[in-house]
């Protein structure tokens, strides 16, 4: 971090869930920031998160009977255009990148919503009640629908292009889980100092992925671009790299009175491989501060958190003039 934070302090994040128990919309607030890093992050942020987020979708379906989109199907009230843009609303969640071959069959009469598609374990439909297509009576109908796992958006033209096969009807794939991005920057104080900004994120999703996910994974992917020009042997100008040891108050002693006020400083900007952070956030190690009072034993035990993850913590702490805690021998 930039200097001036030692000045202002380590700005402090919150999110905040528009609505209680829905995790696919939240308010993200970080504060205080230097002057422009409001936009710089916001924007940044904003641009990963609605193009570069995995996500699933329907890429094709074949219909029984069926050879392009604008055939009319005996029975069903819609067009195959207008089952394909009804199909570009399904929200789903899949765990694996192959693609699969989902099932849909029904009779009429019947008003068909993605609750009939035969799913498997490795997909969830997250939003069962949409409506499809509509049967009469009599009307039968047997389709397959394409799922796979991808990110940004492909149009069914350049799909057709490439794997043009007959009976084969490709559909536009919106991979992206990101239904909105909306940031705002404002004025912020710390003390005399008036130029600071606070960033405020609105971030809503389709539900295959938290607002926080979201978040988290946006972060990392730009971290692991901006790491390319960085180098961690060779700090340049550190005098105005922010090194929050310089600001422990002297009265270090009296840190027991009140614990509230124990620095925290993140873990991320040890630049730790994803495997070994996720590992340390996911067991409650979130600051330098607790990391270096936790014991190698400690480490060991936390789930994901192996032999290679704590060669690197180790490594990583001396580089900086630090070190875990000494295991103890009472007991």
């Amino acid at each position: 971090m930039h200097i001036i934070q030692e000045e202002i302090g380590l700005p402090q994040f919150s999110v905040t869930q528009v609505k209680k128990g829905d995790t696919s919309h939240a308010i993200f607030t970080i504060a205080p920031l230097p002057p422009g890093y409001g936009m710089t992050l916001g924007n940044g942020l904003r641009r990963v998160l609605l193009s570069s987020l995995p996500g699933a979708a329907v890429t094709s379906l074949r219909v029984s009977g069926v050879q392009h989109e604008y055939t009319a199907i005996k029975g069903v009230r819609e067009s195959v255009l207008d089952i394909s843009l009804n199909l570009k609303l399904l929200r789903l969640r899949k765990h694996s990148k192959d693609p699969e071959v989902l099932t849909l069959e029904a009779k009429g009469p019947k008003k068909v919503t993605a609750a009939d598609i035969k799913a498997s374990s490795d997909i969830e439909v997250l939003n069962p009640d949409l409506e499809l297509f509509n049967l009469e009576k009599g009307a039968s109908i047997e389709m397959q629908l394409t799922v796979e796992k991808g990110v940004g958006f492909v149009s069914a033209a350049e799909r057709n292009k490439k794997q043009n096969e007959p009976g084969l009807i490709y559909i536009d794939a919106i991979y992206g889980p990101v239904i909105k991005v909306r940031f705002d920057v404002e004025a912020a104080r710390v003390g005399q100092r008036t130029d600071l900004e606070k960033l405020t994120m609105d971030v809503q999703t389709n539900g295959s992925l938290t607002a926080e996910e979201s978040v988290q994974f946006a972060s990392q992917l730009l971290q692991s671009y901006f790491g390319y020009f960085a180098s961690e042997k060779k700090v340049i100008e550190p005098e105005f790299i922010a090194d929050f040891s310089r600001t422990v108050p002297e009265q270090v002693d009296d840190a027991s009175h009140a614990p509230v006020k124990e620095s925290y400083t993140p873990i991320e900007i040890l630049n730790f491989s994803p495997r070994t952070l996720n590992a340390l956030i996911n067991a409650g190690v979130g600051s330098i501060e607790q990391l270096t009072k936790c014991t190698e034993a400690t480490l060991s035990n936390f789930r994901g958190f192996g032999a290679k993850a704590l060669d690197e913590v180790k490594k990583t702490l001396g580089e900086r003039g630090l070190k875990l805690a000494e295991d103890s021998l009472e007991g």
